[in-house]
């Protein structure tokens, strides 16, 4: 059993390369529904792809320059029951300690860091 997968990680580089990402919550603007919550980075979905909310598959886009996988997020909403992955886009150390703080004690989490090639 592998278990470091080359190919799931390939799978998500080609998956944000070949899909348009829209950013619905600009890093600074509120949360929709808990106005004190702030992004702190800029935050939005991948076009034409599932996640297990009916929405896209999720995506954090970090301040580096190049825009490539930094890793991905699983989280796991005790309060909704709810589990998903978050993907990780040209992000610093500390923009994953961000992001990680962002999601609050409701959410549980693990982060994978994308091995070095």
């Amino acid at each position: 059993m592998k278990i470091l997968n080359r190919g799931f990680w390939e799978e998500i580089i080609q998956l944000t390369a070949t899909h348009s990402i829209v950013i619905d919550r600009p890093k600074g603007q509120p949360h929709p529904c808990y106005r004190e919550m702030i992004y702190p980075l800029d935050y939005g979905y991948i076009e034409n792809t599932s996640a297990s909310d009916g929405g896209g598959i999720d995506v954090w886009i970090g301040s580096l320059e190049l825009k490539t996988l930094t890793g991905i997020l699983c989280t796991f909403d005790t309060l909704k029951n709810d589990a998903e992955i978050k993907i990780l886009l040209g992000c610093t150390s500390q923009e994953v300690e961000t992001i990680i703080d962002f999601h609050g004690q409701a959410m549980k989490m693990l982060y994978i860091q994308k091995p070095e090639d």
